[in-house]
């Protein structure tokens, strides 16, 4: 809901203050998770990914000399911090000489807030399990966990590398202001639509969630009622709320991005995935224990402790 709100404001040519993007991100977020179920709107999951991944059309924004360059809001940052001379924020009146680290020498408090924002990256691992729910082939369920984490990390890994290289110290927060202002708009406008489904999908998780155990046990479950769909906004609308209250109480995308890591990320991505396989596997591999199983206990315990 902050990036959309960031967004709009690199897309607005007035001065509408961040806390008025933010409630615009929230009723739109709002309208479109309200759609019932995940395959309801998995063509707004393939709308997401054309605007973030699959190439866009050329844009005024970019100089005459870029307009063979055809790339999405992620890919256009990637390719234009190597193109520029300097990033938007370094300074005008010197040589520019990238000052990028492999190793560096942050304080505790820098260094602990960079890992929480990369624990925060794959805060969505829980969504899979709706995912699964709702698969008429649940037995293809693994190929698509990894077919999907993979390309995730390498597309972090790839993008985010290129972008420091490039940049430094002076890469924006969020990264899509690190090639100026006009290349920004021209990433905005590419990804907006990837922010706005991004936002309904982690709207109407949650909600599913707290929907499913109100109306347990009656016909309101699984009826199309009016106390269903009244249950069902209500749910949507409290998740909308809530996260429009944090985004407009922390409204800096840095210090927002590491909270969330810090204070939930482990407990999403770490612990609960340790303790799952044990739950899964202890009682029956320790009846006939095998090397693999052992490993298996060392590494579901590493994530654990790892994870905390």
């Amino acid at each position: 809901m902050l990036s959309i709100s960031i967004a709009l404001n690199a897309l607005s040519m007035h001065a509408t203050c961040t806390a008025v993007f933010v409630a615009v991100a929230a009723i739109i977020g709002f309208g479109f998770s309200s759609l019932r179920t995940l395959g309801r709107i998995s063509w707004l999951a393939w709308v997401g990914v054309t605007s973030i991944i699959v190439a866009g059309k050329p844009t005024s924004f970019l100089p005459r000399n870029w307009w063979h360059l055809t790339a999405s809001s992620v890919l256009t940052v990637t390719i234009a911090v190597g193109l520029q001379d300097r990033p938007a924020a370094a300074p005008k009146d010197v040589p520019w000489k990238s000052d990028f680290k492999l190793v560096g020498s942050p304080a505790f408090a820098e260094a602990i807030a960079a890992i929480s924002a990369l624990v925060f990256s794959y805060t969505g691992t829980p969504a899979f399990f709706s995912i699964v729910a709702e698969m008429c082939e649940p037995n293809h369920y693994t190929r698509a966990l990894i077919l999907c984490q993979s390309v995730v990390t390498l597309v972090y890994v790839a993008v985010g590398a290129v972008v420091y290289y490039y940049c430094g110290f002076y890469v924006s927060s969020p990264a899509l202001g690190s090639a100026g202002p006009s290349v920004k708009k021209v990433a905005y406008r590419l990804g907006l639509p990837g922010l706005i489904v991004s936002a309904a999908v982690l709207f109407h998780l949650p909600s599913m969630h707290v929907f499913v155990r109100i109306p347990r046990g009656s016909k309101h479950l699984t009826a199309n009622t009016s106390t269903q769909w009244s249950t069902w906004i209500g749910c949507t609308f409290s998740v909308a709320l809530v996260a429009y209250l944090v985004a407009s109480g922390i409204s800096v995308f840095n210090s927002l991005i590491s909270l969330i890591g810090a204070l939930l990320g482990t407990l999403i991505c770490f612990q609960p995935m340790g303790c799952m396989w044990f739950y899964d596997s202890w009682t029956k591999g320790k009846q006939n224990p095998a090397l693999k199983w052992y490993a298996m206990c060392v590494w579901a315990a590493f994530v654990v402790i790892l994870g905390g």
